[in-house]
């Protein structure tokens, strides 16, 4: 038997994002977004589950697979309601979206373009941002920690994102995973000159390790982290493989206020996945 998956396709930034429509229990997203994310099937970096809220406030709400947080998720789906919707070129429209990993209501503003839709989206702020000095594999590193209620990000200053500067921070990543409980981490390796970042993205609930083309939320700590440094508000073009995310970041005295990121999102592919039930996945694992 093959269950019938029903899924849209979008690209905010080349994060290449699957949100499905079909109604599925939440103990069965790991086995669900594993099987779609693979390379031999439909391909993808993330996914999120389209569901009912209900926080009358909010059109929808979106549970990513592994109980995280995404900025360009939302982008994506906010997108998705707009095409739904029959937003007409050069319209705009706003939506709040239920989102897992965070309890606010996530704000999104969305125009459509010819063939794509342009976003603004409110992401959580950082319950703390500190710098600590570590040695980590025989190297001295000096990380920024920004603390969300269920995520945490890890920003690096780097000059050069080689392949053993990779390895560590998929080797540290992978190590607060297992010590320190939060949904995702994040290990962002920045360039202090020119703002470029290479964003790593860990889930462990999915032992998800994927370096993101872009990514939202790590676009926005790094607006936060801008804004904590510089002790004042920040608006900046954050640099990333598949494109530029643009951040801005309110500050006050107490911290920062309010973030902000904004990016573009294409609708890429609407269809129907087909995957092995779970019964049969568990009884294939039995016969190997």
């Amino acid at each position: 038997m093959k269950q019938e998956i029903d899924f849209i396709k979008c690209n905010p930034t080349q994060n290449m994002t699957l949100l499905v429509r079909t109604d599925h229990a939440s103990e069965h997203y790991s086995d669900i977004a594993s099987s779609l994310m693979s390379y031999d099937h439909v391909h993808a970096e993330q996914v999120g589950f389209i569901k009912q809220s209900r926080r009358p406030e909010a059109v929808a709400r979106l549970e990513m697979a592994g109980g995280e947080f995404c900025g360009n998720a939302c982008m994506a789906l906010a997108a998705h309601i707009a095409a739904e919707a029959g937003l007409e070129k050069q319209a705009s429209m706003n939506i709040k979206l239920d989102v897992s990993g965070t309890e606010h209501l996530i704000s999104c503003h969305v125009k459509r373009q010819e063939h794509r839709y342009d976003c603004r989206v409110t992401m959580p702020v950082p319950d703390q941002i500190e710098r600590r000095k570590i040695t980590f594999e025989g190297m001295e590193l000096d990380l920024v920690i920004v603390r969300y209620a269920e995520f945490i990000h890890i920003v690096i200053e780097v000059q050069d994102v080689d392949d053993l500067m990779k390895r560590r921070a998929e080797h540290l990543a992978r190590l607060l995973g297992l010590t320190m409980g939060d949904k995702m981490i994040g290990v962002l390796l920045v360039h202090p000159a020119t703002k470029e970042m290479a964003p790593l993205i860990y889930v462990p609930q999915l032992d998800s390790l994927i370096w993101e083309r872009g990514c939202g939320s790590g676009t926005a700590s790094v607006g936060a982290y801008q804004a904590w440094l510089r002790q004042s508000e920040v608006t900046q073009l954050v640099k990333q493989p598949g494109g530029t995310i643009k951040v801005s970041a309110q500050w006050e005295a107490q911290g920062v206020k309010a973030i902000t990121i904004e990016g573009t999102v294409g609708i890429v592919a609407y269809g129907t996945a087909f995957i092995d039930t779970l019964q049969e996945q568990s009884r294939s694992v039995v016969e190997v």
